[in-house]
């Protein structure tokens, strides 16, 4: 008898972690065929994009290889795009791959699975916002945030031409403040003082603008209001200009109108103000909300079918006070972990256990000037406020918690020794 295939589609933060563990413990033994589907060839941990789109980070260095990984892991890994799904043959079906000449380098295709879990994560809501698809950068993949960087990097070069006489300042606009918007606005400073440095740029700080803007009345709306107080003392101390209560109406190749008819000029733009989930999901015949997030009960399963699971930004479920669990990181990876334990248990036939999200605090990194956050009491409500060095390693440590959870103890300690030598060998930033 074949055993059973176990496909995942997603290989995000929750989606890699959840087949390193089911290839591990099942593929390696026979027990499962577990197979990966994603239409990247590697995978970064998506909290780090602010940092790959200002060059902080080298996406080359801590990317992941899922060909690679798969073959160290015992699961299988499938280059596609999910476009169809047949839930009553249980078979889904991948969209060609082209490269970068558009040519077709896989034909479409189609996989059969006895358990289907869809870990596609979020993408960045416009709500429909004129302008805003054609004028504004997302950092919503490794792709979206190396474009920001290239054309943050030839920007900076404009401005450093001595002919120019017209602009005295390099103004970037953000559009919407949670944690991605935040973490981008510092970067953009760090980032200017190391291309300064570097000769790169006759700019440096005094020169940049950085505009952020948000609709609710305070930055960081998710999240609790001493943070965001925080958050917004050192962003003022650093330069950044913030508008709250701010509602962009439209966007074209030279800045934002808001509702109030406020012009805000802009060199570069970016959208980073809500999210959904791929609206595809929307057509696969399972019940999804407004945002095309995929209906789940509390144990992961679809409202639909049984054999399909969903978790992560692309799914919600339902919390006992009837919300839906917040679109997190922490989420994903709390979920990644029960969803482990409900295959196995749904493969032997054992009742399925309901999902109960901890919130284990929240951190936000102000590149190299700050960290700020809060970290919960164990299982009470009460929380520990911490910024500085202290919330910069605990900020540092949760990627460390991913890299651990995929690659295993050993490896992540050879990570961490080569990552302090390339900080020493290599420029700070990339410049290239």
């Amino acid at each position: 008898m074949a055993a059973p295939r176990i496909v995942v589609v997603g290989g995000g933060a929750g989606g890699l972690e959840l087949v390193t563990r089911l290839g591990r413990r099942l593929g390696r033994r026979g027990r499962a065929e577990v197979v990966l589907v994603d239409r990247n060839p590697t995978h970064i941990w998506k909290p780090l994009l602010h940092e790959v789109a200002t060059g902080a980070l080298d996406s080359g260095l801590d990317e992941v290889s899922y060909q690679g990984h798969a073959r160290a892991n015992g699961y299988r890994f499938q280059r596609g795009t999910l476009c169809d799904l047949d839930r009553e043959g249980k078979r889904l079906t991948l969209d060609a791959v082209l490269d970068d000449e558009g040519q077709e380098v896989l034909p479409p295709r189609t996989l059969e699975y006895d358990r289907l879990v869809l870990a596609l994560g979020s993408v960045s809501n416009d709500f429909g916002t004129p302008g805003v698809a054609e004028h504004c950068h997302f950092l919503d993949s490794p792709e979206q945030a190396e474009a920001f960087r290239r054309d943050m990097l030839n920007t900076f070069l404009r401005f450093s031409d001595p002919e120019r006489r017209d602009h005295s300042h390099l103004t970037v606009g953000i559009v919407g403040a949670g944690a991605t918007g935040v973490e981008l606005a510092a970067e953009l400073f760090d980032a200017s003082r190391m291309l300064h440095s570097y000769g790169f740029t006759r700019l440096d700080a005094g020169q940049l603008s950085v505009h952020l803007l948000e609709a609710a009345p305070r930055l960081l709306p998710a999240l609790p209001e001493r943070i965001s107080r925080a958050v917004h003392a050192e962003l003022e101390k650093l330069g950044v200009t913030i508008h709250l209560e701010t509602r962009v109406t439209d966007v074209d190749a030279t800045g934002f109108t808001t509702a109030d008819g406020t012009r805000i000029a802009t060199d570069l733009s970016v959208w980073a103000a809500g999210i959904k989930a791929p609206p595809f999901l929307s057509t696969l015949g399972l019940s999804t909300e407004r945002n095309h997030q995929v209906k789940v009960h509390p144990t992961l399963q679809s409202h639909d079918d049984p054999a399909i699971f969903a978790f992560g930004d692309c799914a919600s479920c339902p919390q006992a006070d009837g919300k839906p669990v917040p679109p997190r990181a922490q989420a994903a990876h709390q979920q990644a972990s029960l969803l482990y334990r409900n295959l196995r248990a749904s493969l032997d036939g054992r009742p399925l256990k309901d999902f109960t999200f901890r919130d284990r605090g929240s951190l936000i990194s102000l590149a190299h000037f700050e960290a700020i956050g809060s970290l919960m009491r164990g299982a009470s409500a009460r929380s520990l406020f911490v910024e500085g060095h202290l919330a910069k390693f605990f900020y540092a440590s949760l990627y460390r918690m991913h890299q651990r959870a995929i690659h295993g103890s050993l490896k992540t300690a050879v990570t961490i020794l080569v990552d302090g030598l390339n900080r020493f060998i290599r420029p700070r930033m990339k410049l290239h």
